[in-house]
């Protein structure tokens, strides 16, 4: 790694500690088979334009040349991920099956590194009690778990006794030496508390030197094996429809289920809730319209200016190639605000010339086009342009902030233009409608009237 150009210091943490501990993974045991490289590249302005996802891809090819490494380079968080979760109470069935799926991930083209917290099979020490016999000899399995235990690994720390020097106290660890853990024969001569005295652990347990997993993940209770796949800059929806359609993933084993989290689970469940967002935020400005304007009509005109807008935002996304993502929804809900300003500013001048100057609407509409194209136009721009450094990538990683930056610049770009076209042919239909409402109205009111025996 150091010998990459744009690699300037590499700071290396091996076991434990804040920075060695993944960050996916917190609360993990330490452990000295893993460890965390923190890299301190050259600032992007000495680059060249070479973007840090680049630097990562050649990083992660070099390094591809350790045998039995599982590398994972990135942030450490799911912003860069997709992550995969395949859960069942089955063990045996759940890790054969998620070796299937890890070949078929690899398969996927243009994503980076896929690594899974399925643990690798380690030797360890089997110890299948009788429990008849034990229970005949009065020996818990607590006792046998006990014995053991301080006999290969030693006590609890908070139970081990302690060395008093003048400045530190210095635990004592008592327990076999390496040669003694490794030879059965000698475990199983271990002496196990009992009802009637000690009991040799030969005679109720059955020792075996077996593989199995360092460690059990679970996930809503169940077990549980999670695929990380580095996005690579690819979209997050693209590489989730790649990864559902993989055949070991459409055909789930019986008992093995399927769920995401991170990212993707905070996508689905934007997408989910978008309407009902979009829905609650129309409905507040078309509140806060009517108590503005004392009408229930007028209202909708300005909120013509939301479909005006969406067009322009999804034509952006068209042409600078980006996907549909949770950023970019929540710039279509920015977009909202924005664009129904410059409604309110036409309509309001339209309503308070033909109130107050005695202008009928044909010269109301022509008067505030002429009046409000202006301050329409500069609000635009300069929202415009403090949107267009983040939509370009300019100072920072344009990742999560572009795609939000380019939606809004998309949408203001026509709901200005076509703001001014449309919005005032919707006026002139609307304010027809209110007049043939105000004229039934009349007749209502008159027809009793004009009936009346006096």
């Amino acid at each position: 790694m150091q010998q990459h150009p744009h690699v300037k210091m590499v700071y290396t943490t091996v076991g434990g500690g804040a920075a060695g501990s993944d960050p996916s993974n917190f609360g993990d045991a330490a452990e000295v088979r893993k460890a965390t490289l923190t890299i301190n590249m050259t600032p992007r302005e000495r680059r060249s334009g070479i973007r840090k996802q680049q630097i990562e891809r050649e990083l992660r090819a070099a390094l591809a040349v350790l045998p039995g490494v599982r590398i994972n380079v990135g942030f450490g968080g799911s912003n860069e991920k997709y992550i995969l979760v395949l859960a069942s109470e089955n063990g045996p069935a759940l890790s054969s099956h998620a070796r299937v799926v890890e070949r078929e991930l690899r398969t996927i083209p243009g994503i980076g590194n896929v690594t899974t917290t399925a643990s690798l099979v380690r030797p360890e020490l089997v110890i299948r009690p009788d429990f008849a016999k034990a229970a005949d000899l009065g020996v818990t399995a607590a006792a046998i778990a006990d014995t053991l235990r301080i006999a290969t690994s030693g006590d609890y720390d908070q139970a081990l006794p302690k060395l008093n020097l003048a400045q530190r106290q210095v635990p004592i660890v008592v327990k076999l030496p390496l040669e003694a853990r490794q030879d059965l024969a000698l475990l199983e001569r271990l002496t196990v508390p009992g009802k009637h005295g000690p009991v040799m652990l030969s005679n109720i347990a059955r020792i075996s030197i077996e593989g199995g997993p360092a460690k059990i993940s679970r996930f809503d209770r169940q077990r549980n094996v999670n695929f990380e796949i580095e996005l690579n800059q690819q979209p997050l929806g693209l590489v989730e429809q790649q990864v559902k359609n993989l055949p070991s993933l459409r055909k789930l084993p019986p008992g093995v289920s399927q769920t995401t989290t991170g990212d993707a689970e905070a996508m689905n469940d934007l997408f989910a809730s978008f309407g009902l967002a979009m829905l609650t935020g129309i409905l507040c400005i078309y509140i806060v319209l009517v108590l503005l304007f004392k009408s229930f009509m007028q209202p909708a005109t300005i909120l013509a200016a939301l479909v005006l807008s969406i067009p322009g935002a999804f034509l952006a996304l068209f042409i600078t190639h980006t996907a549909l993502s949770m950023p970019s929804m929540i710039g279509l809900i920015m977009l909202m605000g924005v664009a129904t300003k410059n409604s309110i500013l036409l309509i309001d001048y339209v309503v308070l010339a033909r109130r107050d100057h005695g202008l009928n609407r044909w010269e109301a509409l022509l008067d505030a086009c002429r009046k409000r194209a202006r301050p329409i136009v500069m609000t635009t721009v300069a929202m415009g342009a403090g949107m267009l450094p983040i939509a370009l990538g300019l100072g920072t990683d344009p990742s999560f902030r572009a795609p939000m930056a380019i939606v809004v610049i998309g949408g203001l770009i026509t709901s200005t233009f076509l703001s001014l076209l449309v919005i005032p042919v919707v006026f002139t239909y609307v304010d027809d409608l209110i007049n043939i409402f105000q004229r039934i109205r009349q007749r209502k009111v008159t027809a009793p009237v004009a009936h009346s025996p006096h």
